[in-house]
């Protein structure tokens, strides 16, 4: 099976100049913890529920006032649609990372999630899979 059969195509994403408060409130619309970033068109971050939290809250940063790009993740772990699916849960595994955006030629085209993978199969061998390596922070 490959990504492209399985992964969400239908996603939300932020400009690098779109506010931290603009990015919590399209994953409450989307009900993601993820939003991928782009730069016309062009994938350039992500940004997580976690990030908001660690990078803006608890530093004291105002949501409102913080901007995307200033806080997001650009060293980014992307697979291609046409990469097999054991191929996503290996690095999952190996980055202890739980979504993926799904990247051709420079463009988000989807994410795939731990979710989308689950549905396919077993849903405690995918999390023992992904889990086993120590949390990257």
């Amino acid at each position: 099976m490959i990504i492209r059969e399985i992964m969400t195509t239908d996603i939300a994403s932020a400009e690098l100049d779109t506010t931290l408060e603009e990015v919590a409130q399209m994953m409450k619309d989307e009900d993601v913890g993820a939003i991928p970033v782009v730069d016309e068109d062009e994938l350039v971050g992500i940004v997580t529920d976690r990030d908001i939290v660690v990078r803006v809250l608890a530093e004291g940063l105002d949501p409102d006032q913080t901007r995307v790009g200033d806080i997001c993740s650009r060293v980014l772990t992307t697979v291609s649609p046409d990469d097999g699916v054991s191929h996503a849960v290996r690095v999952m595994r190996e980055k202890a990372i739980r979504r993926l955006p799904v990247e051709a030629g420079g463009r988000v085209i989807g994410m795939l999630t731990i979710g989308d993978i689950a549905v396919e199969r077993d849903v405690g061998s995918v999390l023992a899979d992904i889990s086993a390596a120590p949390p990257n922070t």
